[in-house]
C-alpha cells in the first residue's frame, strides 16, 4: 500500500515515524511519502518538504506569511494526486491538514487523522469539518473519547499516548560519558526546554537564564532543537552555568532534576520522564490577546489537563518573569513537593492508556485498507 503523511513538526515527526515503522510490520510493502522531518525520513520513503519550511507561530505570523502557507497547500494536494495514496494520514498540525482533508475528501481519498486537532481548547466549530472530511480519528488524550463521541456523535479510536512508547524505546544514557562528552560537571543539572521555534525561543530563554546566577550549585542545559542549529542559541548564552545540548532532549531529561518547559507537547515528555517542572509560556501581545478570547481552558499544560487539576504550575505571560520562576523553581526543588508531584505522575502514565499506540493505529489504519 502507499501512504502519505504530513506532519507539520517536531513532535509530529517523532510519532508519525514511529507509525511508520509500525505500518511496515502491518503491511511488509509499505511505501511512503511524507511531509516531515530527519526522523520520518530515517523510517525510509520520500521526503517532500521538511517541518522547518512550514513553522509559523501565532496568529501575527500565519498572517504574514500567509501568501507561502496558500502555495504549500496548492502544491501539497497536486503532490498528493499525483502519488496517488491509498492512505492519506495527517499527523496533528491542524490548521494546514483540514484544509487538505476537505480537498482530499471531495477527491475521493481516504483520510486519517492521529493525533486529533486540539478543538476541545479552541474552535470547537472544527467539528463539522472533521465529521464531514475526516473518515477515521484516532485519539492520544484519554478525555479526547468523549469530546468526540458523546458530546459530537462521532465515533472514534483512543489508542493511548504514543509518548509512552516513544520514551520506552528511549535507551538510557550513560552519565558519565554523557557529561564527558558535553564538558558538564558533578553539579545536578536542571533542563531548559525553550520550544523548537525561533519565535518562542527567543520569548522564552531570556527570561529562563535570569534565574541561573542564583543557582551556581546547578548547571542548566538548554535542549537544542532539532529544527535550529546552534548558533542560533549562542546570542543567549553568557554564563558559565548554562550549556547548550542539541537534538538530545531525552537524554537530557533522563538526567535532570528539574525542568522549565515552554508549554506544548514537552510538558507530558518531562512529566513521563518524572522530572518536576514550572510550565512556561509567552507569546506575542496580539497572539495572546487573541487566545485570551477564544481559548476556554483551566490549564495550557497537557499534565494539568489529563488530570484535571494543577500537578505542575503554570507562569503564563506576565506572569513568566525571573521572581516567579524562581520562586516556582524553588518550590520544585524541595524534597516534600517532589514526592508529590511524582506520585501524580503515576497518575498521570495509568489515565493515558499505557504502551502500543503506534502498534494500535497501524493495525486500524491497515485493516481499513484491507477491506
Amino acid at each position: 500500500m502507499k501512504y502519505y503523511l504530513i506532519a507539520g513538526e517536531a513532535s509530529g515527526d517523532l510519532h508519525a515515524s514511529n507509525l511508520m515503522l509500525a505500518l511496515k510490520k502491518e503491511d511488509p510493502h509499505a511505501e511512503f511519502r511524507f511531509w516531515g522531518g530527519d526522523l520520518m525520513e530515517a523510517a525510509g520513503g520520500t521526503l517532500v518538504k521538511h517541518y522547518r519550511e512550514l513553522a509559523f507561530m501565532g496568529f501575527s505570523e500565519v498572517v504574514m506569511n500567509l501568501r507561502t502557507i496558500l502555495k504549500n497547500i496548492s502544491f501539497c494536494k497536486q503532490d498528493i494526486k499525483d502519488y496517488n495514496p491509498d492512505a492519506l494520514i495527517f499527523i496533528d498540525y491542524p490548521g494546514f491538514n483540514l484544509r487538505i482533508a476537505k480537498w482530499a475528501k471531495e477527491e475521493g481519498i481516504p483520510t486519517h487523522f492521529y493525533i486529533s486537532p486540539q478543538i476541545w481548547a479552541w474552535k470547537e466549530n472544527r467539528i463539522s469539518a472533521i465529521k464531514r472530511d475526516i473518515d477515521h480519528m484516532y485519539v492520544i488524550l484519554p478525555f479526547e473519547k468523549d469530546f468526540y463521541e458523546n458530546k459530537h456523535d462521532f465515533p472514534i479510536h483512543f489508542v493511548g499516548h504514543p509518548l509512552i512508547d516513544a520514551i520506552a524505546k528511549q535507551d538510557l544514557v550513560e552519565p558519565k560519558s554523557f557529561k564527558k562528552k558535553f564538558q558538564l560537571d558533578d553539579r545536578p543539572i536542571i533542563a531548559l526546554l525553550p520550544g523548537s521555534r525561533k519565535q518562542e525561543i527567543s520569548r522564552m530563554l531570556e527570561t529562563m537564564l535570569s534565574i541561573t546566577d542564583n543557582y551556581k550549585e546547578y548547571q542548566f542545559i538548554i535542549a537544542g532543537a532539532p529544527s535550529q542549529e546552534p548558533e542560533f542559541y549562542a546570542q543567549y548564552i553568557k554564563k558559565k552555568n548554562v550549556h547548550l545540548v542539541m537534538n538530545r532532549t531525552y537524554d537530557i531529561l533522563g538526567l535532570a532534576t528539574a525542568a522549565l518547559v515552554t508549554s506544548g507537547t514537552a510538558t507530558l515528555e518531562t512529566a513521563l520522564f518524572k522530572v518536576p517542572e514550572v510550565v512556561c509560556y509567552k507569546g506575542s501581545t496580539i497572539s495572546y490577546q487573541i487566545a485570551r478570547r477564544v481559548i476556554k481552558l483551566k490549564y495550557i499544560s497537557l499534565v494539568n489537563l489529563i488530570m484535571d487539576k494543577e500537578v505542575v504550575k503554570e507562569l503564563i505571560q506576565n506572569d513568566f518573569n525571573t521572581k516567579s520562576l524562581s520562586a516556582e523553581l524553588d518550590k520544585i526543588l524541595d524534597p516534600k513537593v517532589r514526592h508529590t508531584i511524582y506520585e501524580q505522575y503515576f497518575e498521570l502514565e495509568m489515565k493515558l492508556g499505557g504502551a502500543g499506540a503506534s502498534k494500535k493505529t497501524a493495525k486500524l489504519i491497515y485493516n481499513t485498507l484491507k477491506h
